[in-house]
């Protein structure tokens, strides 16, 4: 890729909810296209249903990289704990399921250490923990306690923020509907809040034959997760069934996984075939792939580079690359290098909103950091 001189280009489309800033009018690369200098085209879009123009390139085949991708907040700091234990109290450490869904990001902390588990009795007593982003119900944290385990607690907060809200509306003598797929390990953990009342509905059609023993005293929670647009005409039919029907103070829908929708709806329209970097039992990854398909553009959800068939190229003169929540950079890298390599030498990259979102780390591990020994801490 770097041999074929391919470049780089910034435009920013201003989507409906996007709050657009003022870019500066060069910078140095040092990611996908190491120490190349890029300049920046702003561009803005009216209304939430435009897409974004992309600069004339002249039928040559291109590369539409989106911004934002990959890590969020959520993600970055899950890895960290992991990272961190690992360093602070050597290993082995165990986690609860995988620490985010993305298989390569899995191995890579196995192989320094880290041991995955279904179950939290498959950790013998006394070891230390850590829990996966997506959560855990009240039953598993009070298993852990009964086995005297350490618990390290890498859910993010977003999660977590669900986590309470479904408490409090219990509280209240709600009956709770919670929006998600039944499967997925978030919605294990929220529904174990508050089971006995609550309802895991994952369509439309469900909604219509719902039961609750007070329909005036309902309320509705979502799974972080979710394509924005399926939740929405979910969240309409509860409102249609259950006129009275409460929700959150602010969407559950965390902010990164509406970003990247965002860019795909901004950019697809511009593609002939939408990449996904991301693994198969990613929520927010799938959705991507079933946003781009909704609004006719074929997308496809790969593991890495690898998983590209090239007929999917054939007759494709642009592609958009964009990456799921728990999906690491150095996989796009090796996406947009093989691109290149079937030649596509163009790369613009897209930059829809700009993303500074980042949380703490929990009292566990920064207590850890303090008291660890200087050469420790300073490894970290």
């Amino acid at each position: 890729m770097h041999g074929q001189g391919a470049k780089i280009q910034y435009f920013r489309a201003c989507a409906a909810q996007a709050a657009v800033q003022k870019p500066s009018r060069s910078a140095a690369r040092h990611d996908i296209l190491q120490d190349v200098t890029t300049s920046t085209l702003e561009t803005c879009t009216a209304g939430p249903d435009s897409t974004t123009q992309a600069p004339d390139s002249s039928k040559a085949k291109r590369v539409l990289l989106l911004k934002p991708r990959g890590f969020c907040a959520g993600v970055v700091r899950a890895i960290d704990i992991v990272r961190i234990a690992l360093e602070t109290f050597g290993a082995p450490i165990y986690v609860r399921r995988e620490i985010v869904h993305n298989r390569f990001v899995v191995n890579e902390l196995a192989e320094k250490g880290a041991i995955f588990v279904e179950d939290i009795d498959q950790v013998p007593e006394g070891a230390r923990v850590i829990y996966s982003a997506h959560g855990v119900s009240p039953a598993v944290r009070q298993h852990s306690k009964d086995r005297s385990l350490k618990v390290i607690d890498a859910t993010c907060p977003l999660v977590t923020k669900v986590h309470v809200e479904a408490v409090k509306f219990a509280k209240q003598g709600y009956s709770l509907v919670l929006i998600g797929h039944r499967d997925h390990d978030e919605i294990e953990g929220t529904l174990g809040e508050a089971p006995d009342v609550t309802q895991v509905v994952s369509s439309v059609e469900e909604v219509q034959t719902l039961e609750v023993p007070d329909p005036e005293r309902v309320a509705y929670l979502t799974q972080t997760t979710l394509s924005l647009d399926e939740s929405r005409d979910i969240i309409h039919a509860l409102k249609m069934k259950f006129p009275k029907i409460a929700g959150p103070h602010s969407q559950d829908i965390c902010y990164a996984t509406e970003n990247r929708q965002v860019a795909v709806k901004n950019v697809a329209h511009n593609a002939d075939l939408v990449l996904v970097v991301g693994s198969n039992n990613s929520s927010n990854s799938n959705r991507l792939v079933e946003v781009s398909r909704n609004l006719g553009t074929k997308g496809y959800l790969i593991d890495n580079s690898e998983a590209i068939d090239p007929e999917w190229l054939k007759g494709v003169s642009t592609v958009a690359v964009t990456a799921g929540a728990s999906a690491p950079e150095i996989l796009v890298e090796g996406v947009v290098s093989y691109l290149n390599a079937k030649g596509f030498g163009e790369v613009d990259e897209v930059e829809v909103m700009p993303e500074n979102v980042r949380f703490g780390l929990p009292p566990e591990i920064v207590q850890a950091i303090q008291s660890a020994p200087k050469t420790t801490a300073a490894s970290v």
